[in-house]
């Protein structure tokens, strides 16, 4: 029998979707392939502990990680976190972070005494806090860009997986109308997918389908 191409293609999408769908339902098991990619955030926070630390480090990170697990828009996740930094910014701890920064830690110092007894800042001032803003910016502009690259990267290869077992499972229950080969490469194919939530018998539902379409 002819292989019907849109047919096929719409059940190999089926599976993808599934297969995303199930990496996704995963998220409810301690955030599951959520975590992926924080510890590149962690890793950028920490030159700032000092500040975190003020803040109060515990609470600083379980935020930050509430916010990657529920996928806050990117930019905005940024901004928290350097709006606590700032916050955790004091004149005991700014020697450290100015070397964090790459800055002259007197001049942080003096800006520090400054915001915390409420004093107008000058206009030098203004430019050592620009400086570190910017720096902070960029430093964190890293690590989410790294994290999330591995974020993808990582639902995307486990994704591939569950694609590929989904598959083979198909051809199992429909008594391996077609090589084990054949069912790997369409698990393969299934991957680059949207997630969308389903669960277990709606994804061996379209592994089913997608082998099926592939045998006609």
């Amino acid at each position: 029998m002819a292989l019907d191409i849109p047919s096929a293609i719409g059940a190999i999408a089926a599976l993808g979707t599934a297969a995303f769908g199930l990496v996704d339902a995963l998220k409810g098991v301690a955030g599951g392939p959520s975590n992926f990619g924080f510890r590149y955030v962690k890793t950028t926070l920490l030159p700032f502990a000092p500040a975190l630390n003020v803040v109060g480090a515990d609470a600083f990170l379980e935020t930050l990680r509430a916010n990657w697990i529920n996928g806050m828009a990117m930019d905005d996740q940024k901004a928290k976190a350097k709006a606590l930094i700032h916050l955790g910014l004091t004149e005991a701890n700014a020697k450290a972070l100015a070397q964090a920064a790459g800055l002259d830690a007197a001049a942080l110092a003096a800006v520090a005494a400054k915001i915390d007894a409420g004093t107008p800042l000058g206009t030098n001032d203004v430019n050592i806090v620009g400086r570190f803003d910017a720096i902070v910016s960029a430093r964190l502009d890293a690590g989410y860009e790294r994290a999330d690259q591995f974020y993808r990267d990582a639902s995307k290869l486990l994704s591939g997986i569950v694609a590929i077992i989904l598959a083979v499972c198909g051809d199992v229950v429909l008594n391996n109308p077609i090589p084990l080969f054949g069912a790997v490469l369409i698990g393969i194919v299934a991957t680059p997918l949207a997630p969308i939530a389903k669960d277990l018998t709606s994804s061996l539902a379209a592994a089913v389908d997608a082998i099926s379409a592939v045998k006609r």
